[in-house]
């Protein structure tokens, strides 16, 4: 038997688990880190202790699959994208905590960047649209504002990556500063279409080009994990941002087939096979972790979050897992809902501006009341991009595949089919993050021969049909929006 060790690094805490060959996991470890809010608005993390995190998670992995380093085939690693490490060369240390996907400082940078007539050049090079979500007005404003960084910039001092990068660089002790297609697309420095570092986006943010890490297929033998790491030497082979992973891991190989991943965000694919497809409602363009194949996109910023926000923020739970629970205690909202925009609105609005809001209470408002206008708002996110997908494609979507902590989640699941009208589809293993991964990493080192021997072992754990009138639908997606639109600027006063 031969073993995988994915490592999935998200926004909210870092995942290792160990796979074998017919893609059962046979060992996981996961642990949370700090999240650091130095102003409304701002979101970062310290890069030293995600690694650490991370490396710990690896080890505990293989401890519990009782399994030897020696005996894995490979590593592969998934991350959450767009967030942004710059490290010194030599010693390591990052210049500054990590500036997180969420992270909405660079709101009027944006915003005079449209202006300047450059969301046309951006859209057409990178497929994104003008936003704070993306990595390089997030690098421009560290070149900018940590003292003497842009002069050690230039003179190739310190390096700059997402978190693929700043892993695979500590993995590997130093030796390997790379990426992958669908992490250098969601940097906004990609062109897309050429698969390089464009050099009129780097000078659009100010950002050298000696601080990129280089650009290599997402399964592909980069080098090996140090001896130091894990006990043994073994080869790291597979990378990819976390959704585009999620897409392999549910072995959407072919145009035409979605999926939606519900963590700390939702997100939304839809492969389009070699047709980098242009979004006229308002989601994105980008590279799947397969060669020379695009996806078209919708990010939902806060969704299983907004679970957590229940938890820590309002401690109307004490586990995230709770909250299903509490939701079902009602009957239904009462008329609540909720816009949980604490870090703007992403796709199709891209309103950095947005707030969250909860409209509808009254007297008779309670807890679970909130609870299930919490989870329902993931489902109304989720809901709108699947629209906006099927206005660009053409194409009206049979069912969707779902994975990530919240759909495991039931009462969420079925309100998801019920806005849809489509059947919703939960494969045995919800993990598909860290399994595309662990299959990217497995390709390149022969552990699965194909793609195709890779489809054949995804297999349906619960299906969700509609069952809620298409009237209704309608009727509930209305007044979400109705809600949407008092969240819609609130942040400009």
């Amino acid at each position: 038997m031969r073993y995988v060790l994915a490592l999935d690094q998200g926004t909210t805490s870092s995942r290792a688990i160990v796979f074998d060959e017919r893609g059962r996991a046979c060992g996981a470890a996961q642990k949370e880190f700090r999240q650091h809010f130095p102003k409304p608005g701002w979101v970062e993390h310290d890069a030293e202790e995600i690694f650490r995190s991370q490396l710990a998670c690896a080890r505990a992995a293989l401890r519990k699959a009782k399994l030897a380093p020696s005996r894995l085939a490979a590593v592969g690693i998934t991350n959450q994208r767009e967030t942004v490490v710059v490290w010194d060369r030599r010693t390591g240390k990052p210049a500054h905590r990590a500036i997180v996907w969420q992270d909405r400082r660079t709101a009027e940078r944006c915003e005079a960047l449209k202006k300047e007539g450059l969301a046309g050049t951006i859209r057409a090079k990178t497929g994104l649209v003008i936003d704070p979500y993306f990595s390089a007005t997030k690098l421009e404003w560290l070149l900018a504002n940590v003292p003497g960084l842009k002069e050690r910039a230039e003179k190739g001092d310190v390096l700059f990556g997402t978190i693929d990068s700043w892993l695979a660089w500590k993995l590997t002790a130093g030796k390997l500063h790379l990426t992958d297609p669908s992490n250098a697309s969601r940097t906004q420095l990609y062109d897309i279409h050429r698969g390089e570092w464009d050099d009129e986006l780097l000078k659009i943010f100010g950002v050298p080009r000696a601080m990129l890490p280089e650009v290599l297929p997402s399964s592909h033998i980069y080098g090996s994990v140090a001896k130091t790491m894990l006990g043994a030497e073994v080869p790291l082979a597979g990378i990819a941002g976390d959704q585009q992973a999620a897409l392999f891991g549910q072995a959407c190989h072919e145009a035409g087939m979605a999926k939606n991943t519900y963590g700390t965000g939702c997100f939304l694919l839809l492969n389009t096979g070699s047709e980098a497809i242009t979004s006229k409602s308002g989601l994105v363009t980008t590279c799947a972790a397969q060669t020379n194949t695009f996806a078209l996109e919708g990010s939902v910023f806060i969704g299983g979050a907004v679970v957590q926000w229940l938890r820590d923020g309002l401690r109307l739970i004490k586990k995230s897992v709770d909250v299903e629970k509490l939701a079902a205690s009602v009957r239904d909202s009462d008329g609540v809902y909720f816009v949980p925009a604490f870090a703007g609105l992403g796709a199709p609005h891209w309103d950095p501006y947005a707030r969250g809001t909860i409209v509808g209470l009254t007297r008779g408002s309670n807890a679970g009341h909130i609870a299930r206008a919490a989870l329902e708002s993931i489902a109304f996110q989720s809901a709108e991009l699947l629209h906006a997908m099927e206005q660009d494609s053409g194409v009206k979507s049979k069912e969707l595949r779902v994975d990530g902590g919240a759909a495991a989640d039931n009462l969420l699941m079925q309100f998801q089919s019920d806005l849809l009208g489509i059947p919703v589809v939960r494969p045995k293993v919800l993990e598909t993050t860290a399994l595309g991964a662990a299959y990217l990493a497995g390709l390149a080192t022969g552990v699965w021969a194909s793609r195709e021997e890779i489809a054949k072992q995804w297999k349906v754990a619960k299906r969700f049909e509609p069952k809620m009138k298409r009237e209704e639908a309608g009727r509930r997606m209305g007044e979400w929006k109705r809600a949407l639109e008092r969240a819609r600027g609130w942040g400009k006063g």
